[in-house]
């Protein structure tokens, strides 16, 4: 299991963890969905919450599924909004619903969680698009 949070490392460092985590214990993943869920769910919590802190979980609990978590201290669920490519943004919920098995928002007293799944056999939208 990899646990890291904002107190003692940055976004980049976290991604790249991620990145060797997924490569060592999970190679059957795609490393770039990984990447980017991670990217989406870090970044978010630095943007929507006041404070900007995280706790970004990865586990394998069985060789067959992967886990990441980000733990935030916002209350307020992500809502998807529609894309604006002019101004940016909106378009980060979607993607990362898209990439994982399964995505689910979890409240907690301090605020919430996103656990993002892959499971080793299911199909990812972006294994097909880059193919």
């Amino acid at each position: 299991m990899l646990v890291l949070d904002s107190s003692c490392t940055d976004t980049a460092l976290a991604r790249r963890a991620a990145v060797r985590f997924v490569r060592a214990r999970c190679p059957w993943a795609d490393v770039h969905d990984v990447l980017l869920v991670v990217s989406e769910l870090l970044g978010n919590a630095v943007r929507h919450t006041d404070d900007g802190g995280w706790l970004l979980r990865i586990a394998s609990r069985r060789p067959e599924e992967l886990v990441v978590e980000v733990y935030d201290s916002s209350s307020a669920r992500p809502a998807p909004r529609p894309g604006d490519p002019d101004n940016g943004g909106g378009f980060g919920w979607g993607i990362v619903q898209q990439l994982t098995s399964s995505l689910t928002v979890q409240p907690h007293t301090a605020g919430k969680s996103v656990q993002a799944v892959w499971q080793r056999n299911a199909p990812s939208l972006s294994a097909g698009a880059r193919g």
